[in-house]
């Protein structure tokens, strides 16, 4: 049964369930291109979104992207992506998307969309997010201007989540994806040392205060799949953690807001 983000029950007859299959940390290059078309074309139709949490290349090469616009060009379910840092490597991003975007591959960069899926909007937050680290080991907006560049580009992250979910806010299903992790309960089976550059907490504020249904980043091939900031789930969807292609998750709305189903 779906439940109300108040905690009442859903009468089924008002639920709606919508499938989100999600993916990070895909890498495609040539060396995959056949299992990359496979997996989308396996995928396609059975679910209502696909979601792609960043690392989509190898090393951000227009022609690593051109393997997954091709595996996405003839499909009939929506795809929504976000950057990760695999994809900036060679500093040719506009290149990039245009590439995704002209095989139909929405790529969002501190923006947001709306689908409407059965009907349903669901409203997606997407950032790449940024390092910083969490308690114990930040990066402080302090000292040389390179490091302090680090400080602001990643509060620009933080900016980007909250204007997007205020922006969402009336969407009876809200997600967030990044690349970067929002909590260290992800992270764990990483080494405690480069936590710092795996996420920061940082990003966590405007999740918690908004209360999304769902987020989504990848990034951690050694984490863990499921943690929690406050009652909002989060799942690393990096493919070496899932050992799958993808994970569907089905979210289960009513009228306005409802929770997470996993």
């Amino acid at each position: 049964m779906a439940v109300h983000h108040d905690g009442l029950p859903v009468p089924e007859h008002e639920a709606t369930t919508i499938k989100v299959a999600t993916a990070g940390d895909i890498h495609c290059s040539e060396a995959n291109r056949a299992e990359t078309a496979a997996s989308f074309a396996a995928i396609d139709g059975s679910v209502d979104l696909i979601l792609l949490a960043g690392d989509l290349t190898t090393h951000g090469e227009p022609e690593q992207a051109r393997v997954l616009a091709d595996a996405c060009r003839d499909l009939s379910t929506p795809v929504v992506a976000v950057l990760g840092n695999h994809d900036w490597h060679v500093n040719r991003v506009p290149e990039l998307v245009e590439v995704l975007e002209d095989a139909g591959i929405e790529v969002l960069d501190r923006s947001h969309t709306i689908c409407r899926p059965q009907g349903v909007e669901v409203g997606i937050v997407g950032v790449k997010g940024h390092v910083g680290g969490f308690p114990g080991s930040y990066l402080p907006d302090f000292g040389e201007p390179d490091l302090r560049a680090v400080y602001a580009n990643c509060t620009r992250e933080v900016e980007a989540i909250e204007a997007g979910l205020k922006a969402v806010e009336t969407c009876p299903l809200r997600i967030v994806m990044l690349h970067y992790a929002p909590t260290t309960d992800t992270l764990i089976g990483e080494p405690e040392p480069i936590w710092a550059f795996l996420g920061t907490d940082r990003l966590a504020g405007p999740i918690v205060h908004h209360q999304p249904d769902l987020v989504v980043h990848g990034h951690a091939h050694a984490g863990t799949f499921e943690g929690r900031l406050a009652d909002v789930p989060v799942f690393n969807v990096s493919v070496p953690v899932m050992k799958r292609d993808f994970w569907v998750f089905e979210l289960a709305c009513a009228e306005r807001r409802a929770s997470a189903i996993h």
